[in-house]
Order: C-alpha cells, then sequence, then structure tokens
C-alpha cells in the first residue's frame, strides 16, 4: 500500500510520502471539521481559505440537513469543529451547533472574534456560553500592528474587545467555558524563514501581556505554522519564495509528529459535502478516497454508515508545515 500524493513537479522538494517509513494510514475518525463557507467579514493576508465579505459559497440547505443526520447517526464522533470563512456568518451554524450539543459532542468554532461586532451577530458570546462552545480564536500575535498587518486596520482593538466580553460572560474562568488564542507567524519577506516559537514560553508571555495590559484571561495558545496554502501560497510566488519555503519545512521535518497528525483521526467536509483528509487538503481541491478509488461525500458515509472508508491521507508538499519542528494542527504543537 502506498501513499498518494499530488503531483507537484518542479518544487525541487522531496515528495512528502518519500519522507516516511510507513503509508500515512487512516485512524478511526473521531472529529468532523466542517468548512461551512468562504464568507467572512475579513480578508487576512495569510488565510488559506482566501475568504472574504465578497465570497458568497456557503453551506446548503440539504447538505445541513446531511450533516444534521451524521452528527445524529455516529455516536464515536466526539467533536464538531465549525470553520470557514467565520463560521457564524454562514448558513447552517447555529442548527449544526444545537445538533451537537444535543448529542453530547464538543462544538469548536474557530472565531475571528471580530465577527461579534458585525449587525446581527451581537449575540454571539452570550450564545456561545449557553451551548457551552469552545472558543478558539485567532489573534495572530499580542502586538496591535502585527496583528492589522496581517488582519487589517482595526482588528486587533476588536479582538481585544471581543475577548474582554468573552471574559465577562465566563470565558477563560469556568471550567466549561474554554477560550483559546492561535498564533500565527509573520508572512517573511525574504529567505530568512522561521518556524513558530516554543508554544509553553509563547503562551506564558501572552497571559503576562494581555493580563497587565487588557485584564484578559484566555485558556491555551495554539502556535500554527503558516501552510503554503491558499493567500500565503500566493505571497510566497510573488515574492519567489514558494520553493525556498517549502525546502525551509522539508528542512525541519520531524518524523515524531507523524503519528499525531490531525488528519489521522479526523474529516473535512466542504459546504458541498465532499469529503477531505484536512481543511488544507480541501483548499487545494485534494479530495479524499475510498479503498476503490473513488471521491466520497456525506452522502457516500450516510449510505455506507460508516465514517471510515478512507484507508490512506492523500499527501502533499505542503505537508512539511504539519510536520516541521514541533508540528502543526488545529489545535497546535504535535510534540
Amino acid at each position: 500500500m502506498q501513499t498518494t500524493s499530488i503531483n507537484e513537479p518542479n518544487t525541487k522538494v522531496t515528495e512528502f510520502k518519500h519522507k516516511l517509513n510507513i503509508p500515512l494510514t487512516k485512524n478511526k475518525i473521531t472529529v468532523l471539521q466542517i468548512n461551512l463557507g468562504k464568507r467572512c467579514n475579513l480578508a487576512c493576508s495569510h488565510c488559506h481559505v482566501e475568504a472574504s465579505p465578497k465570497r458568497t459559497e456557503e453551506l446548503s440547505p440539504e447538505i445541513c440537513t446531511q450533516l444534521i443526520e451524521l452528527i445524529h447517526k455516529f455516536p464515536e464522533i466526539e467533536i464538531i469543529d465549525l470553520t470557514g470563512g467565520a463560521p457564524e456568518m454562514n448558513y447552517g451554524f447555529k442548527p449544526l451547533v444545537e445538533a451537537a450539543r444535543k448529542t453530547g459532542k464538543q462544538v469548536i468554532v474557530r472565531s475571528n472574534l471580530t465577527i461579534y461586532f458585525e449587525d446581527g451577530f451581537g449575540d454571539l458570546p452570550e450564545y456561545f456560553a449557553q451551548h457551552q462552545i469552545k472558543i478558539v480564536a485567532s489573534l495572530p500575535c499580542y502586538l496591535a500592528d502585527n496583528v492589522d498587518k496581517m488582519r487589517g486596520a482595526g482588528v486587533f482593538d476588536n479582538s481585544i474587545k471581543a475577548l474582554q466580553w468573552l471574559n465577562k460572560v465566563g470565558y477563560g474562568q469556568e471550567p466549561n467555558l474554554i477560550l483559546d488564542l492561535v498564533y500565527n507567524p509573520q508572512l517573511p519577506t525574504g529567505e530568512k524563514f522561521s518556524l513558530a516559537p516554543e508554544q509553553n514560553n509563547l503562551e506564558r508571555d501572552y497571559k503576562k501581556f494581555l493580563k497587565e495590559n487588557f485584564n484578559i484571561v484566555f485558556n491555551h495558545l495554539f502556535t500554527i505554522t503558516n501552510l503554503p496554502v491558499g493567500r500565503t501560497k500566493m505571497y510566497l510566488e510573488r515574492k519567489k519564495l514558494y520553493t525556498p519555503y517549502l525546502q525551509f519545512l522539508e528542512s525541519h521535518f520531524n518524523a515524531s509528529t507523524i503519528e499525531h497528525l490531525m488528519c489521522r483521526h479526523e474529516i473535512s467536509i466542504d459546504y458541498l459535502g465532499n469529503i477531505y483528509d484536512c481543511d488544507f487538503n480541501q483548499m487545494m481541491n485534494l479530495p479524499a478516497k475510498n479503498a476503490n478509488g473513488e471521491n466520497l461525500t456525506v452522502t457516500q458515509l450516510l449510505a455506507a454508515s460508516n465514517l471510515n472508508l478512507i484507508p490512506e491521507v492523500k499527501t502533499a508538499s505542503y505537508c512539511y508545515g504539519c510536520t516541521a519542528g514541533s508540528g502543526s494542527s488545529c489545535g497546535g504543537a504535535l510534540i
């Protein structure tokens, strides 16, 4: 059995599958990560989804109904991980939250924080607390200039106000109201690349700065590598840094991360109901396949009454981003 890989000629980077001693097989699926669409109130420079206020792609009522059926049908699903775009802006957000919570599953919402100040979304902090939703919020730095450079003018100030609001309703303080933050490195301007700082040390720095300056508390910090996908990939290509960056990531490949990769125990679902191994493969249109080599959909999972139809994870050169150094995942460093 051989791990499949997207064909990326002329990258001058070792194919990821050739770095592996064994095939990258799927484990039992316990996490559904659902990308509800590309609508977002921001257009961040590093966004691998290429989301923005101008995008209109989002979940349909038909696919939403199928996903709710999926949530009810499979008790082995432990986590429903909602992302986007801004997931809160896209169709089906609250019905999926409520279906998941009624079946005892943990819900994670990947929030940009600033959405709470848009018309029609001011109820979200209280709604999240009511349903005990785990919030994973983007704050790529604790300094205003760096955040606004990556995410847009005024984003840092609104993010701080949003975090204070979440603290006010109990997040970061009550045991069932978890508030985690996400750090992303700045995009490189030249070939002096770097991996994310050590996660525990950076978490201490974040907590100290945010507490002393804004009286903000939170639970954990996740450090996530910028994978060369979406706007990050386009930026690197414009700067002629795409191949050097991949080579940098390959040079820091750490085999110890492999057993912890998020793609091994989750499936990623797009707004059309197609299945992928991870959100990055979704954005690069690299669908998951069953043992017969067929692309998978939510319809097929329901018909088979089986979540575990994918024998192997599909890989590409950007997988080096998840396996470099301490590793990277939607839950931060891997080791």
